[in-house]
């Protein structure tokens, strides 16, 4: 279901607090400058897709800031997926100064400082994607922050086509079904951001470098395979095994232990996700673990919780992601179903029907 949040009912000197509120609760705290106060215009269609989330942000120009107070209480790290429709947007996080153009997109990191703005009227995309989600399916996704991504062609244009084309259709969709499209939408994700030439280099852009990118796409790719190995691997990117363990021991990893890192993430997403009814064994099986005992010792050293634990506080509270208990060790964040705060007045409504925020402006 569609949530909407929207200036246009507000008093003038309420629409900057509104506005603010919307965005807090759609992303996270934002100091907001307005070119346009009072009279600005606003109006921010939301779906939930499971682990991720989709929104359309059409506004007048202004300026976001991420300070460093803003994150001293943050929740679980996110990715923003951010597609400008109608004019360039400016992003400067971590001594970068990017500018976005329609027809691309951009990567923003949400615990990092940062200041995001566009000078005249706007309409955006985002894909709001927890890290967790996102780093296991490309590897160390800190590295994206500030790239600008080619949407006007092949993977990139697909996953933008596909936002849209989408959007028009989730309200018509179960919870089940906009789950599966956001997995989907994360899946063609991650296949544009590594059919970069960027991304495959590395930033050092050294031979190997490009080499584990490889050898880390071919282990993504057979994580389900039970015979996966470093011989398997090692033959399957052309490398010799001493090589491949070389590769893996420059980043102090060992390849079987990356292996089962990756598994790990994929069995904590399909457990967190309420539509997959497969049982924890089918799970585990699937994702390479042959032994239940095993995968259930794995899962606990490495989330702190056992998977019937995250299965079953899945089902109790939703899918989100801090909704779960976290690693031993990290603080649980309080959840805004559990706070005793009045809710702040922005208008938020639940759009069964299609609106005008459906479709690039």
């Amino acid at each position: 279901m569609r949530v909407r949040y929207t200036t246009a009912e507000a008093a003038p000197a309420a629409r900057k607090r509104v506005w603010s509120e919307a965005v807090a609760r759609t992303y996270f705290p934002l100091d907001i400058t307005f070119r346009s106060a009072p009279d600005f215009s606003g109006e921010l269609d939301v779906w939930s897709l499971g682990h991720v989330s989709l929104s359309r942000n059409a506004s007048d120009g202004m300026r976001y800031r991420r300070r460093e107070r803003d994150l001293v209480q943050e929740r679980e790290e996110s990715y923003l997926i951010t597609v400008p429709e109608l004019t360039d947007i400016r992003f400067v996080q971590d001594g970068k100064d990017v500018s976005c153009h329609p027809g691309a997109f951009l990567v923003e990191r949400s615990h990092l400082p940062y200041e995001f703005s566009y000078a005249e009227a706007n309409a955006l995309w985002v894909l709001k994607v927890p890290s967790a989600v996102l780093r296991a399916r490309v590897g160390e996704p800190e590295r994206l922050a500030t790239l600008r991504f080619d949407a006007s062609r092949g993977i990139g244009a697909l996953f933008v086509d596909m936002i849209r084309l989408s959007a028009g259709r989730l309200d018509e969709l179960d919870n089940a079904g906009r789950e599966l499209v956001g997995r989907q939408l994360v899946d063609l994700l991650a296949l544009a951001i590594e059919a970069d030439d960027r991304i495959l280099a590395g930033s050092a852009s050294s031979v190997r470098d490009a080499h584990l990118r490889r050898v880390e796409q071919f282990i993504r790719a057979h994580l389900a395979d039970l015979h996966l190995a470093p011989q398997m691997i090692a033959e399957g990117c052309g490398v010799s095994v001493r090589y491949l363990h070389q590769l893996f021991e420059s980043q102090e990893r060992t390849v079987c232990g990356w292996i089962r890192h990756q598994r790990l993430l994929m069995c904590d997403e399909a457990l967190r996700n309420v539509a997959d009814r497969r049982s924890i064994t089918e799970i585990a099986y699937q994702w390479g673990f042959g032994d239940q005992a095993q995968f259930s010792r794995s899962y606990r050293a490495h989330f702190g919780r056992t998977p019937s634990d995250t299965r079953a506080a899945a089902f109790a509270g939703g899918t989100a992601q801090s909704d779960l208990p976290l690693r031993r060790g990290a603080a649980r964040p309080a959840h805004p179903a559990a706070s005793s705060e009045t809710p702040p007045p922005a208008r938020a409504a639940t759009t069964p029907g299609r609106g005008r925020g459906d479709g690039p402006a």
